[in-house]
C-alpha cells in the first residue's frame, strides 16, 4: 500500500495534475503560489484573513514588490483564494507558510503553526503531502505536526507524507527569486522525502535533500544565526571604532577587498525582519531542554537589541551640542521598513527607535516611500502618515534619523536641508558638520 500511494502522489505531482494548497498568503506564501501557478499547477490559497482573500480574488496585491498584474494573471489561469479550510480535502499538497514570532518572553510562539495544523486536521486524506515552511526549532515537525496529522488514523510515510522545507525568501532582492533559491527538504521517512522532492523539484531549480526534518529545521536556524552573530559582531565593532574616531564602514569596505576568508557584514540600527531577530531564540529555547546554554547566540542577540538605544544616545548627544533637549524636539525618522526598498515592517528597529524617542518626550514623525500609512501592528501603534520629503519639510525638523536607507530617498537634498542627521546606515561617508554617524 505504501509504495502504491507514494507512486500515485509522485506521479500526480510530476504530471502537474496535483492541486497545490498554499496555507498562509504572505511574503512567503504568495511568491510560492505565483511560481506553481506559472508552471501550470492549479493552486488554492488558504488564509484566515478575509480581506487578503478578497483582494487576491479581485486581482489585487497587498505586497509592494508583487504586482497586481501578476495576481490577476494567476486568477485567470486557475488560482483562487479562500478562507474555507474544508477545501483542504481537495488539495494534493499542502504547504504551510504561517508566522512563527516570539512571545513577550522571547520564547517561540507556535500558536500559528498549531492552530493551522488543527484547522487542516479534519480534512486531511490519504495521498496528500504536508510541508511546513515556517522557521522553527528542531523537532517541531515531529513533535507538533506528526501526531496531529496521524490523529485520525492516517500513517505518515505510508498513506500521507510529511516534510519540512524552510522558506528562503529575500523580499526586494532583485538577484534571486523563488525558482533560483535552492530548496532544502527533510522528510519524516524516506518515502516522505521522495514525495517532497517531487513536490519541489517542479518549481525550484535545485533541491537539496537532507536526512531528516530536524536537520532541515536546524539548517534554516544556522543560516539566520550566522547572519545574526556576524551582524552582532560588526555592530559591536562599530561602537568601538566610533569611540576611537574610526569609520567602521570604511573598515568593512577595506576588509572586503580580501578575496578569501572574509564576508562583509554592515552595521545598522538593530535587526529587523521575520527571521534574523527571531530565529536564534528558537534554538536557545530548545537547547535548554538539553541542558545547554547558547552563550554566543544570546550575546549577539543582546548586542543587536541594544542598537536602537545606541542610535537614541547619538540623537540626544547631537541635539545637546546645539543646546536642545530631545523632549519637545521634532524628529523625523527616515525609513520604517526593516530593510531597504521593501514595505515589510516586521520587527523593524526603526519602530523601536520611534518608541524610544516618544518615550523621552520627542515629537516623532516618519517618512518612508514604501509605507505611506503606518500599519496596524500587533505590538506597535502610531497614528501617522509618511511625511513629504520637500526641502522645506526636511528643514522644519530638529533632527532626522536615517534608519532604513531606501534608494528612493534624495540623500543630497537631505544633507543640504536637514539641521542634524543621525546616520545609522553609513550613507554619508564624507564628513559633514550636520552628520553624526550612529
Amino acid at each position: 500500500m505504501t509504495a502504491k500511494t507514494q507512486q500515485a502522489a509522485i506521479q500526480k505531482l510530476q504530471q502537474k495534475e496535483a492541486l497545490i494548497g498554499v496555507v498562509g498568503l504572505g511574503y512567503v506564501g504568495l511568491p510560492l503560489m505565483l511560481r506553481y501557478n506559472a508552471i501550470g499547477f492549479r493552486v488554492l490559497g488558504i488564509d484566515i484573513d478575509a480581506s487578503k482573500v478578497n483582494k487576491l480574488n479581485a486581482g489585487e496585491s497587498y505586497i509592494e514588490h508583487i504586482s497586481a498584474e501578476k495576481i490577476a494573471a494567476a486568477g485567470k489561469s486557475g488560482f483562487e483564494a479562500t478562507t474555507d479550510f474544508s477545501r483542504v480535502s481537495e488539495c494534493d499538497a499542502l504547504i504551510l507558510c504561517v508566522p512563527t514570532p516570539l512571545n513577550k518572553y522571547r520564547e517561540p510562539d507556535m500558536s500559528f503553526v498549531i492552530n493551522t495544523t488543527d484547522a487542516l486536521k479534519p480534512y486531511l486524506r490519504e495521498g496528500q503531502i504536508v510541508s511546513l515552511e515556517s522557521t522553527t526549532y528542531p523537532g517541531t515537525t515531529e513533535e507538533e505536526l506528526l501526531p496531529r496529522v496521524q490523529e485520525r488514523g492516517l500513517v505518515v510515510g505510508e498513506n500521507i507524507f510529511l516534510v519540512y522545507s524552510p522558506e528562503r525568501e529575500d523580499p526586494g532582492n532583485p538577484d534571486f527569486e523563488t525558482r533560483t533559491i535552492p530548496k532544502v527538504i527533510g522528510g519524516h521517512t524516506p518515502a516522505c522525502l521522495e514525495v517532497g522532492l517531487a513536490l519541489y523539484e517542479q518549481a525550484i531549480d535545485q533541491v537539496v535533500p537532507v536526512s531528516s526534518t530536524k536537520a532541515a529545521e536546524m539548517t534554516k536556524l544556522l543560516e539566520n544565526i550566522h547572519r545574526a552573530v556576524n551582524i552582532g559582531l560588526v555592530n559591536e565593532m562599530k561602537i568601538v571604532a566610533d569611540r576611537m574616531g574610526i569609520d567602521i564602514f570604511e573598515v568593512v569596505d577595506a576588509a572586503a577587498t580580501k578575496p578569501f576568508g572574509f564576508t562583509p557584514y554592515y552595521p545598522g540600527p538593530g535587526l529587523g525582519g521575520h527571521c534574523i531577530p527571531i530565529d536564534p531564540f528558537y534554538l536557545t529555547w530548545k537547547a535548554r531542554e538539553y541542558g545547554l546554554h547558547t552563550r554566543f547566540i544570546e550575546l549577539s542577540g543582546e548586542v543587536n537589541r541594544a542598537m536602537p538605544e545606541y542610535v537614541l544616545t547619538k540623537l540626544m548627544d547631537g541635539l545637546n551640542e546645539s543646546g536642545k533637549a530631545l523632549k519637545g524636539s521634532r524628529i523625523l525618522v527616515l525609513g520604517i521598513a526593516y530593510k531597504k526598498n521593501v514595505d515589510d515592517m516586521r520587527e523593524s528597529p526603526s519602530v523601536e527607535i520611534m518608541e524610544l524617542i516618544e518615550a523621552k518626550g520627542g515629537l516623532v514623525a516618519y517618512s518612508d516611500p514604501h509605507v505611506p500609512v503606518f500599519p496596524k501592528m500587533r505590538e506597535h501603534n502610531f497614528e501617522l502618515t509618511s511625511e513629504p520629503m520637500t526641502a522645506e519639510n526636511i528643514g522644519s525638523f530638529d533632527a532626522v534619523v536615517l534608519a532604513t536607507d531606501h534608494d528612493k530617498f534624495d540623500y543630497e537634498l537631505i544633507r543640504q536641508q536637514a539641521r542634524l542627521i543621525i546616520d545609522s546606515r553609513g550613507k554619508y561617508r564624507v564628513a559633514a558638520e550636520n552628520v553624526i554617524k550612529a
